[in-house]
């Protein structure tokens, strides 16, 4: 079977934007305008097709990455076969418990719509999701939505995209009106207006400008070359002697720029009235990056650790990434899979070259959302589903068996929140333990803990509303009912000065004894470092033999692992074992081991022992008249106010930044919905760890007990 496509006429796409931008809405107006979904579906009213979890109907929000495919002939073509593009979209959360989910997707797109509110511009998660774009070389365009509310204003949108995120950002478009009075967009490369008829805006149509904009857009469509005219002598010569600019030339030299990560085009329109969206159909076929236009994908070989690449191409080795699990009521566990290089037919073989084992792959579905279509072979550039796949997680390399690459993988966060479940009957025990184990292999940034003086289950995830979600999933997707207690914040503990200590253990007890001697050093590592532990072994001489030392680190590890001040992970620490001696029969692994682990015990409450605690990135975005109390709050819950700024345009509101322990910010969207009368908003981020206060401190190791 032959390639369908060619890869020149790909595009793998992600939806991003801050919650309640309408990312999910713009998508839903795509499938329908690209004929693969036959009506409207309506995020509000619980009916779009992305948003397919009962929890994301129920809030509202994506929860979920949902993957899907869909076709486009760019307007002014003809609509013919040869003239299609593919478009596999990707559409991701805005809130920020779900940061996986955007991170994981990032890594497997090749370019990116971001959303941004037509009244509030730039938001917090907005300049987020710009940051992991730019992290992972992300070209991207811009669309301003919701331009028909009130309160919306185009130059403050693009004032703040130009302010807060990149000074590269050009508008392509302006609207003809705002607010109610918003009827279509102008399009300053052919100076068209562009209005949207049909009952759903499915019948664009091209008129004049009316005489009244008609200064306005030749002042941006001059701006709007005189950026792009830079990429090329010859043009920018021709034009700084007052020649025309075809319309042609002007779309290649953009796309270059936004390959270039040297442009960000700005489109309009509102997807919820159902104007806009073609043109910015058009405009990802024109600008965004097929497979052909990426540089080769980065990897290792896993055995020698050398780097390696793949040309994304159909005639090289097969190699994909493995970007989500998703647990399906229809065909089981599937793994999406984004295809670098090479092809796979259903049925074949690969290698997890992660873990070296073979993983057949049973079917293989191209998805729109929940709907599902088998397709027989899959080629470089695909984005696709898999069925069969036991021993793969998110982030692992499928290869070729006799040519295999291990890609670079996709790193999490840790997460900082837990809270205890406990099922009700023996019954709900079994149910529960798959149930997690399902939905920790789904959620990288899920984690689950037996207690094992309590026998209770510890679940951890990034926020509130991550493990509110996950837990609604226990009850409804997999009938576990459990008592859930309150949320729990993941601490951790550290130490501030070095200590010393010598450890013997003996142990005589008829026939042969233990005997483990060592000497340790311990010290803090620099708390910018991501390292737990970092173990030198300084042993001169043979005075403890090669064999035991792995064992010395491994009894540190196990106390690391526990805590000692008030059971809690114990982290940034430097281990030196220097000095000690062994017993020719006596000695063992095991007694080297319980030396480690009691030397580092002792020497760790000589280090000045402290308990550490997660800060979060708060920004709280309210009108003027609260400022007082919500900054008053924010203070009373131990918060630094780091600073305060004021919007600018038509709807002025203040923003403030400050960063808070994340133990007091539980519960506190009800605490800001009474002190601002329900019009105040905020979002957080996972910011560092901290010292916690010692008064504090004491009374959670006292509570520990």
């Amino acid at each position: 079977m032959a390639r369908e496509y060619p890869l020149e006429r790909y595009r793998n796409i992600g939806i991003i934007a801050h919650i309640d931008a309408g990312k999910t809405t713009v998508t839903e107006r795509m499938l329908f305008y690209t004929g693969i979904s036959h009506k409207v579906g309506e995020t509000h009213d619980g009916q779009s097709i992305m948003d397919w979890m009962d929890q994301e109907k129920e809030r509202g929000i994506t929860i979920t990455s949902a993957a899907t495919t869909c076709f486009w002939v760019p307007t002014g073509t003809e609509k013919k076969k040869e003239n299609e593009y593919r478009i596999n979209i990707i559409d991701t959360p805005g809130h920020i418990d779900f940061t996986a989910e955007v991170q994981r997707s990032m890594r497997v797109l090749d370019a990116a719509v971001v959303v941004f509110d037509g009244v509030a511009g730039v938001e917090p998660q907005s300049e987020t999701v710009w940051r992991q774009a730019d992290k992972y070389n992300v070209p991207r365009i811009c669309f301003i939505n919701k331009i028909d509310r009130t309160g919306a204003s185009f130059e403050d949108s693009v004032e703040s995209i130009k302010e807060k995120l990149t000074p590269d950002a050009i508008p392509m478009q302006i609207p003809l009106g705002e607010e109610e009075n918003f009827e279509g967009v102008v399009d300053l490369i052919t100076r068209k207006l562009i209005r949207f008829g049909g009952d759903f805006g499915e019948k664009p149509t091209q008129e004049e400008v009316p005489g009244e904009l008609k200064e306005k857009v030749e002042k941006y469509r001059s701006e709007m070359i005189e950026k792009v005219v830079t990429e090329d002598e010859n043009l920018f010569n021709r034009y700084m002697e007052g020649e025309e600019i075809t319309e042609e030339e002007i779309r290649s030299l953009l796309r270059k720029a936004v390959l270039g990560y040297k442009a960000v085009p700005i489109f309009c329109g509102t997807a919820l009235k159902n104007k806009g969206v073609q043109p910015v159909l058009d405009a990802i076929c024109h600008y965004f990056p097929a497979p052909t236009d990426l540089p080769a994908v980065e990897g290792k070989d896993p055995k020698t650790e050398e780097p390696m690449s793949r040309e994304l191409a159909d005639d090289e080795p097969f190699s994909a990434l493995a970007f989500k699990l998703a647990n399906d009521p229809y065909v089981g566990s599937l793994t999406y899979v984004r295809v670098y290089s090479g092809k796979l037919s259903s049925g074949s073989y690969v290698l997890n070259a992660n873990n070296g084992k073979k993983e057949r792959i049973s079917r293989i579905l191209r998805m729109h959302s929940d709907q599902r279509e088998e397709v027989q072979e899959i080629y470089s550039g695909d984005l696709v589903a898999v069925v069969g796949l036991k021993d793969t997680s998110t982030g692992h390399t499928l290869c070729a068996e006799n040519s295999p690459i291990v890609l670079e993988e996709i790193t999490f966060p840790e997460p900082v929140v837990g809270i205890r479940v406990e099922p009700k009957t023996r019954e709900d025990q079994e149910k529960m333990s798959i149930a997690l184990r399902k939905l920790s292999e789904e959620d990288p940034t899920f984690r689950v803990e037996g207690d094992e003086e309590t026998g209770e289950t510890i679940i951890s995830g990034m926020g509130e509303l991550h493990l509110d979600i996950l837990v609604d999933r226990l009850k409804r997707e997999f009938k576990v009912e459990a008592q859930v207690g309150q949320p729990q914040v993941a601490y951790k503990e550290t130490i501030r000065k070095e200590a010393d200590e010598e450890t013997k253990y003996v142990k005589q007890s008829g026939g042969r004894g233990q005997y483990g001697h060592i000497k340790l050093r311990i010290e803090p590592l620099p708390e910018e470092g991501d390292k737990r532990l970092e173990f030198i072994d300084e042993i001169k001489g043979g005075v403890i033999p090669q064999e035991y030392i792995p064992a010395v680190e491994k009894g540190i590890e196990e106390v690391m692992d526990e805590g000692v001040l008030a059971g809690y992970p114990i982290v940034n620490v430097r281990a030196t074992l220097y000095d000690g001696s062994y017993h020719e029969v006596d000695s063992s692994k095991m007694a080297f081991k319980i030396a480690g682990s009691m030397g580092f015990k002792e020497a760790y409450k000589k280090a000045d022992p402290v308990l550490l605690e997660p800060f979060m990135k708060v920004e709280v975005t309210i009108p003027p008249e609260y400022l007082g109390d919500v900054m008053g709050d924010l203070s009373s819950r131990r918060g630094e106010v780091e600073s305060t700024e004021e919007t600018k345009g038509k709807r002025v509101q203040k923003i403030i930044r400050a960063k808070v322990p994340l133990v007091e910010m539980f519960g506190y969207v009800t605490t800001m919905r009474s002190l601002t009368k329900g019009r105040g908003n905020y979002s957080m981020e996972f910011d560092s760890y901290k010292e916690v206060p010692y008064n504090i401190a004491q009374e959670i190791i006292n509570k520990e007990g």
